[in-house]
C-alpha cells in the first residue's frame, strides 16, 4: 500500500470525503472530543487555583497531568483539527500537537503517580510533601526517556513528509507506509502505553492501602482508566503495522475502536481526579449548613462572636465558594459560643443526658454529642431568662472540648444535629422534672 494510490488509502480517503462533505460522521466525535477536553480543563483551572491558594509542586504536576491530554481533545475534535491545518498551512500540524498533548500527560502523569502518598503514610500534612529523594530519582530516569524521545518525534514528524490534508482519525494508517511517520508513530504509542500501564500498576499499589471511600474509589478509577487507555494503544498499534505491511481491512480499528477506548479510559481518569474533590467539596458543604442552628445558638449567646449578621437562608443555600474557610470560622465561633455559654450550663442537664444517652445504647462519639447539645440548650435559655451565672468551680465539664482539630467538625456536626432532636428533648424534660 502506497502513499500515492493504494486501493486502501483510497477506500479511507473516499470515507473520510464523504464524512466530511455531510459533517454527519463527524459530529459525535467533535461532540465527544470537545465535551472531554473542556470539562477536563475546567478540572485543571481547579487545581491552578488550588495551587495559587496553597503553591506546591504535586498540584503543579496535577494541573499539567490534566491540561495536557484535555488540550490534546481539544484540538483533536475533527472542526479544530482542520481549523488549525488552514491557520498554519501545514497539513495534519494537528496531529503533531495532539499526540505531544498526551504524550505530555504521560510524562506528567508517571511523576505524579510516585509523588502522591497515601494519607496515613505522610509525614507532613500536604499530600505532596511525602516525596522522597528516591521518588524523584525514579521521576528523572523517566522523564530522560521522554525529554530524549520527544525531540526525536518532532524531528520524524517534520522529516516524514506527512504534509498533505488528512482527516485527524485516518492519519495514522494513511501515512504510516512513511517509516519515517510509522517510527514517530511507534514511538508515541510506546510512551503512551508504557505510561499507562506504570501509572495502573502505582495506582493500583496505592488504593490497596487506602480505606474504604471516595479517595479509594478515585485512585482506582484512575488506575482502571490506564488500562482501559490501553485499548487505544493496542488497536493502534495493530493497525499502524497492518498498514506499514500494506494489509488492508483492519483500519477500523485505528479510526473506531481505539478512539472508543481512549475517550472511555479518559472519562475514568478524568472522574477519578474530580471525585474525590467533589466529595470533599461536598462535605464541607453538607458541614457548613449542618452547623447553622449550632451557630445560631451560639450568636445569640454572644453576638460579638460572629464576624458578620446571620446570613438567610437563601445565602447559606447558595454559598458555594471558600467552603473550607467558612466552615472552619463557623467552627471557632461555636467553640467561643460554647465557652461564653458553660457558666450557665446545669449539671443536672449533663446528668439527666448521660443517662438518656446510656438507655439509648449511643457509642462514645453520639453520647458526647446528645451531652453538649442538651446542656448548650439548657445554657442557652438560662442566659435569656436571666438566670446568674454559676461560679466556676461549679461549672460542669462538657465532653470534646479536648477534640483534636481533626475530629473537633465531626464533633460539632454531630451536636448539631442533636441539638433539636428528641432524645435532647428528653433529657431536658429529664432535668426539669428532677428539679
Amino acid at each position: 500500500m502506497s502513499e500515492g494510490g493504494a486501493s486502501g488509502i483510497s477506500g479511507i480517503s473516499t470515507v473520510s470525503a464523504l464524512s466530511a462533505a455531510s459533517g454527519i460522521s463527524e459530529a459525535p466525535f467533535n461532540a465527544v472530543y470537545l465535551g472531554i477536553g473542556t470539562v477536563a480543563w475546567v478540572v485543571a483551572v481547579l487545581k491552578v487555583r488550588a495551587w495559587r491558594r496553597d503553591p506546591s509542586q504535586g498540584l503543579l504536576v496535577v494541573a499539567v497531568t490534566i491540561a495536557a491530554p484535555a488540550t490534546a481533545f481539544v484540538v483533536a475534535a475533527p472542526v479544530l483539527y482542520r481549523l488549525i491545518d488552514r491557520l498554519t498551512g501545514r497539513g495534519n500540524l494537528a496531529t503533531l500537537l495532539v499526540y505531544l498533548g498526551i504524550t505530555g500527560f504521560s510524562a506528567a502523569a508517571v511523576v505524579l503517580a510516585r509523588m502522591w502518598t497515601p494519607p496515613k503514610e505522610r509525614t507532613n500534612s500536604r499530600v505532596w510533601d511525602a516525596a522522597t529523594g528516591d521518588t524523584w530519582r525514579q521521576a528523572r530516569r523517566r522523564l530522560a526517556v521522554f525529554a530524549v524521545l520527544v525531540p526525536v518525534m518532532i524531528a520524524l514528524f517534520f522529516t516524514g513528509g506527512a504534509g498533505s490534508p488528512e482527516t485527524p482519525l485516518t492519519f495514522d494508517t494513511t501515512f504510516a507506509t512513511i517509516p519515517q511517520i510509522a517510527v514517530f508513530l511507534v514511538i508515541y504509542q510506546a510512551l503512551f502505553g508504557f505510561a499507562l500501564i506504570d501509572i495502573s500498576r502505582v495506582c493500583s499499589g496505592h488504593a490497596s492501602r487506602l480505606p474504604y471511600g471516595w479517595l479509594r474509589r478515585g485512585i482506582r478509577l484512575i488506575a482502571v482508566g490506564g488500562l482501559v487507555a490501553c485499548g487505544y494503544v493496542g488497536c493502534k498499534v495493530i493497525a499502524i503495522g497492518a498498514a506499514f505491511a500494506e494489509v488492508d481491512g483492519v483500519e477500523w480499528l485505528s479510526t473506531a475502536v481505539g478512539p472508543a477506548f481512549a475517550a472511555l479510559g479518559a472519562v475514568l481518569i478524568t472522574a477519578g481526579f474530580a471525585g474525590p474533590a467533589v466529595a470533599a467539596w461536598t462535605r464541607r458543604r453538607r458541614d457548613y449548613q449542618a452547623l447553622r442552628p449550632l451557630w445560631d445558638l451560639a450568636y445569640r449567646a454572644d453576638r460579638r462572636l460572629a464576624l458578620e449578621a446571620p446570613a438567610s437562608a437563601w445565602t447559606e443555600r447558595l454559598a458555594f465558594r471558600d467552603l473550607e474557610w467558612r466552615t472552619a470560622r463557623r467552627g471557632l465561633e461555636i467553640r467561643d459560643g460554647q465557652l461564653t455559654l458553660r457558666p450557665w450550663v446545669e449539671p443536672a442537664v449533663v446528668t439527666a443526658a448521660t443517662g438518656v444517652a446510656e438507655r439509648a445504647g449511643l457509642d462514645d462519639g453520639d453520647r458526647a454529642a446528645l451531652i453538649v447539645a442538651a446542656a448548650l440548650r439548657s445554657a442557652g435559655e438560662a442566659l435569656n431568662a436571666g438566670t446568674p451565672p454559676r461560679p466556676r468551680e461549679d461549672q460542669a465539664p462538657l465532653p470534646g472540648l479536648d477534640a483534636e482539630p481533626a475530629e473537633e467538625r465531626a464533633h460539632l456536626v454531630r451536636v448539631a444535629g442533636y441539638l433539636y432532636a428528641p432524645l435532647t428533648g428528653e433529657a431536658l424534660a429529664v432535668a426539669t422534672a428532677a428539679e
